[in-house]
């Protein structure tokens, strides 16, 4: 006789595609990852799951990425859906963005240090909207120094929270397919944001807030969309975090699904 839960554990590791999931802000990616497969595997009976071991794997999934400061859709592989994962981060993704002008801060978001602080009574909804047309389309964009990019192996965020020197990474292509200001009540304002792979939220904050004579940086992030995956319909939520929610929302793969090399991971 096969032993309890053993069936519902076949069930999940013979599953191969993508899905999402809600990620509130504070976590890291990987913090929510590890929880999804802790209690996927406690509700197909392993005892003590213990998800960061990576050791004889009993199930594999990786995950896109999304900065602990931010919350939203988080895409999920499982099985061969990984391979698809990298495809995901040069998609489209959808935000909901809050700025704050008049402070900037070294993270360019309400985690880090207030750096500078600069007026903001003069800037206007309509100074704002005036200046989003220049960062519409194909733009040129610099990534923040604090960020998953890498030097000498490591994360710029973390050398920078261990006090060394980073290098400031060349200006690169990014693509903004929308760009809308949809609330303005001083000092924050609201923008809709659609952007392809590489995009950061935290450089186009801080960059308008500086094209309207003042500084910005972001207060409140959230991912409403990526690829067909949107918050409203398809991120699971916490409690949703089960064998049959996962194959109700699952966006199945072949077994020999191709897949490019994982991509580093961005930041928002």
């Amino acid at each position: 006789m096969a032993p309890p839960g053993s069936s519902s554990l076949s069930r999940l590791q013979s599953l191969h595609g993508i899905f999402a999931v809600y990620k509130k802000q504070g976590p890291t990616s990987a913090d929510v990852l590890n929880a999804l497969k802790e209690a996927l595997l406690k509700e197909a009976g392993v005892q003590n799951p213990n998800p960061r071991k990576r050791k004889k794997q009993s199930l594999k999934m990786g995950h896109g990425a999304l900065d602990s400061a931010a919350s939203g859709v988080l895409v999920v592989g499982i099985g061969n859906g990984t391979k698809m994962l990298s495809r995901m981060l040069t998609g489209s993704k959808v935000y909901e963005a809050v700025g704050e002008l008049g402070k900037a801060t070294d993270t360019l978001d309400a985690t880090g240090k207030v750096v500078l602080e600069r007026d903001y009574e003069h800037v206007t909804s309509l100074d704002l909207e005036d200046k989003l047309k220049t960062f519409t389309g194909d733009i040129m964009q610099v990534p923040p120094l604090y960020s998953a990019l890498k030097q000498d192996g490591q994360r710029l965020s973390v050398l920078l929270k261990k006090g060394h020197q980073v290098e400031p990474k060349p200006a690169r292509r990014v693509t903004v397919s929308r760009l809308r200001l949809t609330e303005f009540k001083p000092p924050l304002f609201t923008l809709d944001i659609e952007c392809g792979g590489g995009f950061y939220v935290r450089t186009l904050v801080d960059d308008l807030g500086k094209a309207v004579s003042s500084c910005a940086h972001v207060k409140q992030l959230v991912r409403t969309q990526q690829g067909q995956f949107t918050l409203q319909h398809h991120a699971l939520q916490e409690q949703q975090w089960t064998l049959q929610d996962v194959l109700r929302s699952l966006q199945p793969c072949s077994q020999g699904a191709p897949g490019a090399p994982p991509e580093p991971p961005e930041d928002v």
